[in-house]
């Protein structure tokens, strides 16, 4: 076998780059080889479509930097041929490649530790790519330096300590020879503090203090909350500010949070740094954009609001499937996506808050009298929300319409959700030095170990199980709201007046027929 030529073994370049696979990136190598023969530029390994028209974008982008595309068969190899590739970032590690097998740049800098990423304009110019800070992290692993569009850089400082943003192609070449001009790739700024969670505060919800008590405790030990009430009686005002209850996000939790959010399409910047994510999808939403799910199994609100707070309004209007698909990430604080191609876990640990009506028309209970609701049609509309659903609710709060005296009274100076906040963060600290995780985690062995009940507190919970007909996890669950309020009270064992306000908290609203009894049909005969 003869011996390659130099000149030959020259035409090939090899960059590193890297995929994403959820919250995963695997290292791939883009290998560039030039050849003899009739002109052609292939992209082979498992490209998309935006991947295979990379080709016309870096054919553009070389042309109005002066470069030249070389005649001849351009064969890109994106390694492991096995791996699926997606987007745009191969855009720069792609061009890179050519200009180094071409000869048309000589890197005097090693490019083994050094990853490269970026979409490329028409002209040049580098555009930013989603989904990068799960690959700084990766690469921050391996030691490798970064090289990013601009735009990403700051963001993906956050994981990498090494990381360059560049505005231009022609920007990259220089640097890659070795110089330095004015758009050089720079080192982003430091990353700021944590920033503070919300701006919205309590003072802002007039009246509501049973909603507000119910807030605090699910705040405090990280419990579902369904909020049940007539329009415009401040359900969602209530929901809004719930996030500026929780204590901020540390270091750790705050590059989790910024990573799911840059998988998931954003880009994440200083404002949104270190705050708690609030999401509130519209009802209508489809259950993959819930829980995640697509071609590429990407994650879903329900992953999006990890560590921060999921509001869904209108509950019962949510699709059936869409609301089934919550048991599984309210119970185990995870969800697991299987697709053809793929197979992802995603982190799904948030603070769950739905609201509802009490019946299709809204008015049910009101002192007003507006309600014409039948109980058959309340009860058909309540049996939107299936028991297993319901069972996993951990406080039913009854949101009445203000009076008019409340709603005219002058607003209360200071902040109420600052004061909230400090007896939460203090409820949280007790429950992490117990038993290192919050009530709302504690599984059979903890609440053994933590949440014992004395002998009055066992018959008042045999006697709400028989006439709740309580589930054990029904029970579970109230036991552990029950700890939750004693850690508010700052006290060391659950008392009876804990675990009645957790009984109470846990029935919600009274039944349909109940609450019927002195509404009038909706078309009386006349007399």
């Amino acid at each position: 076998m003869r011996p390659v030529p130099a000149a030959e073994e020259a035409r090939i370049a090899r960059v590193a780059s890297r995929a994403q696979v959820g919250l995963a990136a695997p290292l791939v190598q883009v290998e560039v080889h030039l050849g003899a023969g009739l002109p052609g530029f292939a992209i082979v390994g498992l490209p998309e479509a935006a991947v295979r028209e990379s080709r016309e974008r870096v054919r553009a982008a070389l042309a109005c930097c002066g470069f030249e595309l070389p005649a001849g068969r351009i064969t890109v190899n994106l390694a492991p041929a096995d791996l699926p590739k997606e987007g745009g970032r191969y855009d720069l590690p792609i061009a890179v490649g050519i200009l180094l097998a071409s000869g048309q740049v000589r890197a005097a800098r090693d490019l083994a530790d050094c990853e490269l990423y970026g979409e490329l304009g028409l002209g040049g110019e580098l555009r930013a790519v989603h989904g990068l800070l799960p690959a700084a992290a990766h690469a921050a692993a391996a030691g490798h330096d970064l090289l990013v569009p601009a735009v990403n850089a700051w963001e993906t400082a956050m994981a990498a300590p090494r990381v360059a943003g560049a505005k231009h192609l022609r920007d990259v070449c220089a640097w890659l020879e070795g110089a330095r001009t004015t758009g050089s790739p720079q080192a982003p700024a430091p990353i700021p503090a944590t920033g503070a969670c919300a701006d919205l505060d309590m003072r802002d919800v007039r009246g509501q203090g049973a909603a507000k008590r119910a807030l605090a405790i699910a705040a405090a030990g990280a419990h579902s909350v369904l909020l049940c009430g007539p329009p415009g009686g401040g359900k969602t005002m209530l929901a809004q500010r719930l996030a500026g209850l929780l204590p901020p996000l540390d270091a750790a939790e705050a590059l989790e949070v910024a990573t799911i959010a840059s998988v998931g399409g954003r880009i994440v910047d200083r404002a949104s740094w270190g705050r708690r994510p609030f999401r509130a999808p519209h009802h209508t939403a489809s259950a993959h954009s819930i829980v995640g799910g697509g071609p590429r199994a990407r994650p879903g609100e329900v992953t999006l609001a990890h560590l921060g707070v999921l509001f869904l309004d209108e509950l019962p209007e949510f699709d059936r499937r869409v609301l089934e698909a919550l048991r599984e990430p309210l119970e185990n604080g995870q969800i697991a996506i299987a697709r053809a191609a793929v197979e992802v876990q995603y982190p799904a640990r948030f603070l769950f808050v739905a609201a509802m009506n009490p019946c299709p028309c809204g008015y049910l209970g009101d002192e007003s009298g507006r309600c014409r609701c039948r109980p058959a049609a309340i009860a058909k509309y309540r049996a939107r929300l299936s028991g297993p659903l319901l069972d996993r609710l951990d406080l039913r709060v009854a949101v009445p319409r203000v009076a008019e005296s409340v709603c005219d009274a002058p607003p209360k100076e200071g902040s109420a959700s600052a004061e909230l906040a400090r007896t939460v963060a203090a409820a949280r600290s007790r429950q992490l030095r117990r038993a290192g995780r919050l009530n709302a985690y504690l599984g059979v062995p903890g609440l053994a170990a933590h949440c014992a009940l004395s002998r009055e507190c066992h018959g008042l919970m045999n006697a709400s199980r028989r006439r709740l007909a309580l589930s054990a996890r029904s029970q579970h669950r109230i036991v552990r709201v029950a700890r939750t309020i004693a850690d508010l009270g700052e006290c060391e064992r659950i008392a009876p007046e804990h675990l009645a306000e957790a009984i109470q908290l846990r029935r919600g609203w009274e039944e349909p027929e109940a609450l019927s009894a002195n509404a009038r049909p909706c078309n009386p005969r006349p007399a």
